[in-house]
């Protein structure tokens, strides 16, 4: 999706700096929440993988609610924070925030790459700051959330989990989502971005397409 953030290309660099040439002693994230992910219970059980069929399931389905998914992505380690609310609240945030914290030495600063959503912007997340000096917060440019690598990490997810996923409840879907943070810990990898073709140079009136 193309940018229409007129500072686009400072923020960009901004970003891609902290991947790239990371500061001294500090710890980046990439902090992003997953909305309203839907507990789905199949009526119809799982067709297995066979010879000529793909895997399949019936198409009913009943509804058992939603949760929102925190994740923080430490670029360094690839490891993932995760917790999981009923909504994504600013006070949630905030929250999700304040564990972030926690997981670091008291003299280390804190790096935060994240998207535009107004629950990232609130008062709250503002007094926050004020509180925590060594935290520092870094936007992605508008349109442009393919920047933060927490949604790679989503993608992964996504496809593991909660896409063919069968969810008894809402307790099951948050047991399932917690133990899939848990497996990919004990193996994780950062990721390493570089230019394929360092003359094609992104600016704000390229059109990105990520694969």
């Amino acid at each position: 999706m193309v940018s229409n953030d007129p500072d686009f290309e400072t923020k960009a660099a901004d970003v891609i700096g902290l991947y790239l040439d990371p500061p001294a002693h500090a710890a980046v994230f990439c902090v992003d929440e997953k909305t309203a992910i839907q507990a789905l219970d199949r009526k119809d059980r799982m067709l297995p993988l066979s010879p000529g069929r793909a895997q399949s399931h019936g198409f009913e389905y009943k509804r058992n609610g939603t949760l929102s998914l925190f994740a923080a992505l430490n670029t360094s380690t690839g490891q993932v924070l995760g917790k999981t609310a009923a909504r994504h609240t600013s006070e949630q945030f905030v929250g999700f925030l304040e564990e972030i914290v926690a997981t670091q030495s008291p003299r280390r600063e804190i790096h935060v790459i994240c998207d535009n959503v107004s629950s990232h912007k609130t008062p709250l997340v503002q007094a926050f700051l004020a509180k925590h000096r060594r935290v520092h917060m870094h936007y992605t440019p508008t349109y442009s959330s393919w920047l933060n690598q927490v949604e790679n990490w989503f993608a992964r997810i996504q496809r593991d989990v909660i896409t063919r996923g069968i969810f008894s409840s809402i307790k099951d879907l948050d047991k399932k989502l917690m133990r899939y943070i848990r497996q990919y810990n004990k193996n994780p990898k950062p990721l390493k971005w570089k230019f394929a073709d360092p003359t094609r140079r992104i600016t704000a009136d390229s059109s990105v397409s990520v694969d």
